[in-house]
Formats: C-alpha cells, structure tokens, sequence
C-alpha cells in the first residue's frame, strides 16, 4: 500500500473511531419547531432557514389568505409544499376553513366560527362528523397538491379545544397537538407591547428538551414581525446551547403517528 492510500484508510479509521462518540453527545435536547399558516408572507424564509440549518420540522396547514391574493392550499403552492414533503417535513390539519370553536352543546354537537370560506364569520353547529370532514378537506387537498397524506394530528386555531372537539377528531384518527409554554412565539401579540427580543430572550431562556414551538408562516396584524427577527437567532441559539431539531413523528408523545391512508 501507497503513502496516499494509506493516509486515506487512516483517515477512515479515525473518523470511524470519532463519529460514534460525538453522535452519543450531539443533542443535549430535542425541540420541535411547528409552523401555522397565515398570510404565507414568511414561508420563504422559514423554508430557506430550515434547509440551511438541515432542519425538519411540523407544519399546520389551513387553506388561508395569503399577501400573494392567493390561498395557502390553492394549485399555485403546490410546488412549496410539494418541495417540503421532498425534504422530509411532517404535516398535520389546522382545518380547512381555520374554523374556531366556541362552545359544547349536547349530544357532542359544537358551535363554531368559521374564519375563511363561505361561511366565514358565522356561528354554526357542528355534529361530530362535521368536524371530522372539516380536518379530513385539509388532507385531500394536500394529497391533491402534494400526492401525500397528512400525519394524523390536528392543531385547532387558537388552540381551542373542548371535549367534544377532542373526541370528534379522535374519532377520525386524530390527534390534537398544542404547545409548551415556552413556546409559544408571542407573533399574534402586538409588537408594541411584546418586541421581538424580550420575546426571543423568554424562548431562549425556557425551551427545554421536548418542547413545541408555535409560530405562524406570517401574521397579518403584527407591525414588527417575528419571523424575520427572530427565527435565525432562535434556532442558532438552541444549537449553542446543544439542542437538536425534529418532526412531530419522533416526539415520545406523537411519534406513532403515520401518514393517514386515503378516505376509502
């Protein structure tokens, strides 16, 4: 064997030697980024963010008006989401109309109020199966646009749920998914009141291993936005701090969860 040859199969050896042990101490902690949509003003930039950081992350889809005049799960964006299923993300329902509850009634009806669609602004009863062919519209469309199923998890707007909205969606295979305190992103709040580095320095200081970070792929209401301020910094700071990133599909909580088969 060659001088070159065999600084190669040295070469080899040692990083087989090292790669084991600095995998075993890569993640002091696992955080799972989770994105809603909303205006799609910053699904660009979450997009890229994630790519260049090699991360995957969960995303909650609701057919929404975007600053493009369009909506968030017409044909024009089957493209982004087809790209995000190639890159191995996870998805799940934030039903199709972002329809928000308002109270149980009996009989495991609900009154809710849709927020788009031809509906919207009205209060309505829903029966148990409404709601499931609510969050069932978003996964056609996305295998429409996408040929994939979504996970079977839901996240209702606003995170309002009920016993009745918990049990109509578990009938279906559906799983509600919320998130930690500490992570919740404040991108709903006012600018004025809450700026962007007391919220990014409160994130910072309380995102522990397995929590859930919500935010929002752009906030029509929100004069300084969040995404652009405080994403990178986010995520490069838990990195600093030895954390790791994941889809929903390996939290100890979700992680059973499979893309659900076609309606029959």
């Amino acid at each position: 064997m060659g001088a070159r040859p065999a600084r190669a199969a040295a070469a080899l050896l040692l990083a087989a030697s090292i790669v084991p042990a600095q995998a075993a101490d890569a993640c002091k902690g696992t955080v799972y980024l989770t994105f809603d949509t909303g205006s799609q003003s910053q699904a660009g930039l979450i997009a890229d963010t994630l790519r260049r950081h090699h991360i995957k992350a969960t995303f909650f889809l609701a057919n929404e008006k975007t600053v493009r005049g369009d909506w968030s799960l017409d044909p024009s964006w089957a493209d982004f989401w087809k790209a995000r299923v190639a890159e191995g993300h996870a998805f799940g329902s934030h039903t199709f109309d972002h329809v928000y509850w308002r109270a149980d009634d009996k009989g495991g009806r609900m009154r809710v109020k849709p927020q788009f669609g031809k509906d919207a602004g009205k209060v309505e009863s829903w029966s148990a199966q409404d709601y499931c062919a609510e969050l069932r519209r978003v996964d056609a469309r996305f295998r429409e646009l996408t040929g994939r199923g979504l996970d079977p998890w839901f996240r209702a707007p606003g995170g309002h749920t009920s016993p009745n909205v918990l049990a109509a969606a578990a009938s279906c295979g559906y799983r509600h998914v919320g998130w930690s305190p500490a992570g919740f992103s404040g991108d709903e709040t006012a600018s004025e009141a809450h700026p962007n580095a007391v919220l990014l320095r409160r994130m910072l200081a309380g995102l522990k291993d397995g929590d859930i970070v919500m935010a929002h792929m752009g906030i029509w209401s929100r004069k300084d936005p969040w995404m652009p301020a405080n994403l990178e910094p986010l995520i490069a700071g838990l990195e600093q701090k030895g954390f790791c990133f994941a889809t929903l599909r390996e939290h100890p909580a979700y992680r059973a969860g499979q893309p659900r088969p076609p309606e029959p």
